[in-house]
């Protein structure tokens, strides 16, 4: 049983919202027993977890031109838009060196979402189960379909954790959470459509059929989860922090003043609604 949860939507490059209300619990020190997230999200939680105040911008904003984050250069060389080696390797261990010392020894209980491609079921990691290998975990919850291959652990084969549960709200009430906090990184209001290419991983995946039905459904279940957070909302069961305004920011986003933007939304939306959030969270 956990006091209070925060659950983090991914969201690609949208995931820098998430960054800036991490940034300002950072400030504040506020910090949740239970933390889980997918794709962008997991990547944001673990510098939250870690505690490096200003890592995520570093990571997110300052490299997003170097040519080996974003480019169609990837996508043709390695077969990923995102440069995969570049992010979860040589930025953590050597240009914005992650601290895992301080990941590893933090009281909160952290996990990460991935979607099983056999099955299409979600699988949870635990960063106390396998601190080994947590990179690699948060690398499969942000391997994005037809944007990089998909990735071996423990004999299964993962991709990105948005897929079979973009915000794992349920999973954290089976947890025991009794307090979730959610961020989102779009307007509320919004809902997915039908993606025109729901046809396409039928092709592409032909070995991977559960990961191929779980994206042909995937706009219905996040729709479907949207409107039970808003109902729980409705009922003050949950808070929600999401954007107050649409910046237009893309999933793949390279435009540092766009970024930076997004950024400092977030922040202000966190510092608006803190003291509220404080006093529902109440001793958390």
């Amino acid at each position: 049983m956990f006091n209070s949860g925060l659950i983090l939507e991914g969201g690609g490059m949208r995931g820098v919202y998430t960054a800036g209300v991490l940034e300002y619990f950072l400030e504040n020190e506020l910090f949740f027993p239970y933390v889980i997230g997918v794709s962008a999200g997991a990547c944001q939680g673990s510098s939250y977890v870690a505690r490096q105040p200003g890592r995520n911008r570093q990571v997110t904003i300052d490299y997003v031109k170097h040519r080996d984050y974003i480019s169609y250069r990837n996508l043709f060389l390695k077969k990923e838009l995102f440069g995969m080696d570049f992010i979860f390797d040589k930025l953590p261990n050597e240009l914005v060196p992650f601290d895992f010392d301080s990941f590893n020894s933090a009281a909160e209980r952290f996990l990460v979402g991935t979607t099983d491609c056999i099955t299409g079921e979600p699988v949870y990691f635990d960063k106390n189960d396998i601190p080994e290998d947590f990179l690699k975990i948060i690398r499969a919850s942000s391997t994005l379909p037809f944007m990089a291959p998909a990735i071996e652990f423990q004999g299964r084969t993962l991709m990105d954790g948005g897929i079979s549960d973009p915000i794992p709200i349920r999973k954290a009430m089976t947890d025991g959470v009794q307090k979730n906090v959610i961020v989102l990184t779009k307007p509320k209001g919004y809902r997915k459509k039908k993606s025109s290419f729901s046809w396409l991983p039928r092709y592409v995946y032909k070995d991977y059929k559960g990961l191929h039905k779980a994206l042909e459904i995937r706009y219905q279940m996040y729709n479907q989860t949207l409107d039970y957070i808003e109902e729980l909302e409705d009922r003050n069961e949950i808070v929600v922090i999401r954007p107050s305004q649409d910046l237009k920011v893309g999933r793949v986003e390279r435009n540092p003043d766009k970024l930076t933007r997004l950024y400092e939304v977030r922040y202000e939306d966190a510092k608006h609604s803190f003291e509220s959030l404080k006093d529902w969270l109440g001793d958390y």
